[in-house]
């Protein structure tokens, strides 16, 4: 019995496999509605995800487990003292803080001049989060925030402007009328300022550091406007910020609108809660692709039958039960539509590799995707093959003998 039964599997195969390579251009242009939705879906998602994971990674490097303040203050009160700088240090779960001055500056070199170079302050706990910005020399240490020193770490940008063809290690900046050592050089891998990127702060000058102090100096400013918080342990990033809440709300009398805590966590949980949604938009649309091609393929098989009629009423009249003319039309349309969905995931994976050399981003192979487009494709072979295959099972041989 068994052995009956894959005797005619096989043939109903033989049969299905035969009528398609007979029809061969209508063949193709039924599959290329599948070729094209799958392609769609698998192209959209893959660089969907290697975006994502792009700005995740972003997202990260700019530090889980760190709050960032800005202190606009109220009119009485520009900013953040060093004694309310002080009380935050002091919160438990903290491990550190790292305030921030900006400002856009001239340098000059004996060499050279550059405009618009942003000049960031920072102190030594900004580097211990971010040793990876060092390229060469070193970072910048409590002594040079506690004495005010005035050393610079400039970027590969700045250094060309300053000192094109030399080393720029030891040798001398002028910032506003200042002058300067330089004790380090930054990578150019540098993603810490991501954030400060964001919000327009890039410029084509480049960048130097400084400790905050000096900043403070030399573009006379009296409180701090923004710093950073380091959390000892991320999962104590929400009762830090309440915390730290606290301590806002009285240094600026609980006035209104004096300040904003921006917590990485919750923009990266935005931002994946975004993307989620835009992932599924884009899934729908390119399904819409895949439900034209399963029309195609229905159409085609409803022809095939209308086309066939006298060739099922003769196997009908020889003794083929109508499971068996129902199998073979179904293996025609499934055959039809993975061979659409294998395609298309070459297709799709191909044109994802290439938008990610063209943009600049990894290539994220997404299973997920494959399994869906493929899946897809098989269950509209199934589906949309389903009536027609019925409507050729149910076909009367007299009726059909007849349109002989």
């Amino acid at each position: 019995m068994l052995k009956r039964k894959l005797t005619l599997l096989r043939e109903s195969m033989r049969m299905s496999l035969t009528n398609i390579w007979n029809s061969k251009m209508r063949s193709f242009l039924t599959v290329l509605g599948i070729v094209i939705g799958v392609t769609a879906i698998i192209a959209l998602i893959t660089i969907m995800q290697s975006a994502t994971k792009e700005v995740t990674d972003q997202f990260v490097a700019m530090g889980t487990g760190r709050l960032v303040v800005n202190a606009s203050g109220t009119p009485l009160k520009s900013g953040l003292s060093s004694d309310d700088i002080k009380a935050i240090q002091a919160l438990p779960e903290v491990d550190g803080v790292s305030p921030s001055v900006t400002a856009m500056v001239t340098a000059k070199s004996q060499n050279g001049w550059v405009e618009d170079v942003t000049l960031d302050g920072y102190n030594e706990m900004y580097f211990k989060r971010n040793a990876e910005i060092v390229a060469r020399g070193r970072a910048l240490t409590v002594m040079d925030v506690t004495d005010k020193n005035r050393v610079v770490l400039i970027d590969t940008t700045a250094q060309s402007h300053l000192f094109y063809g030399q080393d720029p290690l030891g040798q001398k900046v002028y910032i506003r009328g200042y002058e300067f050592t330089v004790v380090g050089t930054l990578s150019d891998a540098d993603s810490s300022d991501v954030l400060a990127q964001a919000q327009g702060d890039d410029t084509d000058g480049g960048r130097m550091i400084i400790p905050y102090t000096t900043a403070m100096t030399l573009t006379g400013t009296r409180n701090i406007a923004s710093l950073s918080v380091y959390v000892t342990d991320a999962k104590f990033t929400s009762q830090v910020e309440a915390e730290l809440e606290g301590v806002l709300k009285a240094a600026f009398n609980y006035k209104d609108n004096s300040y904003r805590i921006i917590n990485m966590e919750s923009l990266l949980d935005t931002m994946d809660t975004m993307l989620a949604m835009m992932y599924m938009l884009l899934v729908g649309i390119a399904s819409i692709a895949l439900l034209v091609g399963g029309i195609g393929i229905m159409n085609m098989m409803l022809v095939t039958v209308s086309e066939r009629t006298a060739e099922i009423g003769l196997r009908k009249a020889l003794g083929a039960e109508p499971g068996q003319i129902q199998l073979q039309f179904l293996i025609e349309s499934i055959v039809l539509s993975i061979s659409g969905g294998i395609i298309g995931v070459i297709f799709g994976l191909l044109v994802s590799y290439v938008f990610s050399i063209v943009a600049s981003m990894s290539f994220v192979v997404s299973g997920s995707a494959i399994a869906l487009g493929v899946g897809f494709s098989a269950a509209v072979g199934i589906g949309f093959g389903w009536a027609p295959a019925r409507k050729a099972s149910k076909l009367n041989p007299i009726d059909a003998l007849r349109s002989v």
